[in-house]
């Protein structure tokens, strides 16, 4: 039988998900109790089993508001059906451009060998970028809004195919009615005035690569020739976040999100985040590394550790909140009244099926990650799609189609997790990567406390000026 509810303490507060719903409910000791015997049917059983440690009374005062949670669809919630539209094949909404197959950095953690993927080192051509939009504006069938993401390597190597990809793609907005999104991810040793204020004029959306504090970055992230990045990459940072404040940004619906890795050497990664956030940067993100047989790749006895560190980024995070100096963290955000349409929930990013990663040479993978994997070329922007198979398999690979998903918790959050990362440890999508599910897990316990506490500290803030 699938689990209905999860219930957790974090950070010395008691919470309760109801997992098909989604609804967060923050608790007391007692209910957090009752709810190891409560099954929505069997009151009695639970009075009959908690009446030497609560008052009868008290007790069924919570079983009544347990059941007007029953009621209202927010506790024991039914199962979640899987739509029809799963069966039916995908239109495609995104893609990732490999617009350089090279870098100017040697990360010691990368997993596409130093920008390569284990190919021939090479750039995308224009005329192949120019392909990529046409494929993605035939692909979409009636979807007006698709996005593409500049990748590598690093892409402003190769600044010629990024403009002409760019030029077309407008010049196709007008011509189609379709609406692009454009996202450029970048190392930013190779960002000057110039590519700053044309990425700008551009409406680029940015994601930089940074690894917090400027020992951990340096020893991660060296260029060609071995020396520390750090330096070089915050300047030119500093100077694309400057030239991107006020005026019309704020509304103009792009971001600029730095984003780092952290490894076996800086599991106390909660500095590196407060050192992005001290530099400047309050949109953030920092990932687990995902290696396998790597001494900077985690195992199982690295959770208790990393489970402590979460712990401590979430009482720091939460200091600066409610010291008015708060900032966006990608892993805690999450919408809990709101969340995503069940398709979303089912099946997380849509890599394979509604999102392809074009290589340098033109031929299409299920994203960024698989490119150069053998097995999992998809066809080209020449021929199109021709394993047709493959694209239906990643669509139908759901968390509801995966053995160790469907009774998880998490389900509806994570999706099922990183197709690559399956791929890399178990050579099967369907089979999630054990050590990542179990980060990923206590990850998603902070960031529902971290919104249940924020709704909460607003709602008071409300009343006391009602």
């Amino acid at each position: 039988m699938k689990a209905k509810i999860h219930k957790f303490v974090q950070n010395g507060t008691y919470i309760l998900l109801d997992i098909n719903s989604g609804a967060v409910h923050v608790i007391d000791k007692m209910i957090y109790d009752i709810m190891d015997t409560f099954d929505g049917e069997n009151d009695a059983a639970v009075i009959a089993a908690m009446q030497d440690s609560y008052k009868k009374e008290d007790l069924a005062e919570a079983l009544d508001e347990l059941h007007a949670l029953m009621d209202a669809g927010e506790l024991f919630a039914p199962d979640i059906d899987v739509p029809p539209t799963f069966k039916q094949k995908g239109l495609v909404k995104s893609l990732c451009l490999m617009i350089a197959q090279d870098c100017n950095l040697r990360c010691k953690y990368c997993f596409g060998d130093g920008g390569s993927y284990g190919q021939e080192r090479a750039i995308m051509s224009p005329e192949t970028g120019m392909k990529a939009v046409d494929f993605l504006i035939k692909s979409s069938g009636p979807r007006k809004h698709l996005e593409m993401d500049f990748f590598g390597g690093e892409p402003l190597i190769n600044m010629k195919t990024v403009k002409a990809v760019t030029e077309y793609a407008r010049k196709r907005e007008q011509e189609t009615g379709k609406k692009f999104k454009l996202t450029l991810t970048t190392n930013g040793l190779l960002l000057n005035d110039e590519n700053i204020k044309w990425l700008n004029d551009n409406d680029f959306s940015l994601v930089l690569s940074l690894d917090g504090r400027k020992e951990v970055h340096d020893a991660m992230r060296p260029d060609v020739g071995g020396n520390g990045s750090y330096d070089r990459a915050i300047k030119n940072f500093h100077k694309c976040l400057d030239s991107r404040k006020g005026g019309d940004w704020d509304y103009r619906g792009v971001y600029t999100y730095l984003r780092g890795t952290y490894t076996k050497n800086n599991m106390d990664f909660t500095d590196d985040v407060l050192s992005m956030n001290d530099e400047g940067f309050d949109i953030l993100s920092m990932e687990p590394v995902v290696l396998k047989d790597s001494p900077l790749g985690f195992t199982e006895e690295d959770l208790p550790r990393i489970y402590a560190e979460y712990d401590k980024l979430t009482e720091a995070y939460m200091k600066r909140h409610r010291e008015g100096k708060g900032f966006f963290f990608f892993h805690f955000n999450m919408d809990l009244s709101n969340g995503p349409c069940v398709a979303k929930r089912l099946s997380g990013c849509g890599a394979g099926h509604e999102y392809f990663a074009v290589a340098e040479n033109g031929d299409l993978y299920p994203c960024h990650q698989f490119v150069g994997r053998e097995g999992y070329r998809l066809g080209s922007l020449d021929e199109g799609v021709t394993d047709t198979k493959l694209p239906q398999y990643f669509r139908e690979s759901h968390v509801l189609n995966k053995e160790k998903c469907r009774d998880c918790w998490s389900r509806f959050f994570c999706s099922g997790g990183c197709h690559a990362n399956a791929d890399l440890f178990h050579g099967d999508i369907r089979k999630p990567y054990e050590v990542g599910c179990e980060i990923q897990k206590k990850r998603l316990e902070c960031a529902i406390y971290v919104q249940a506490m924020l709704e909460l500290e607003k709602l008071e803030k409300e009343d006391e000026l009602a």
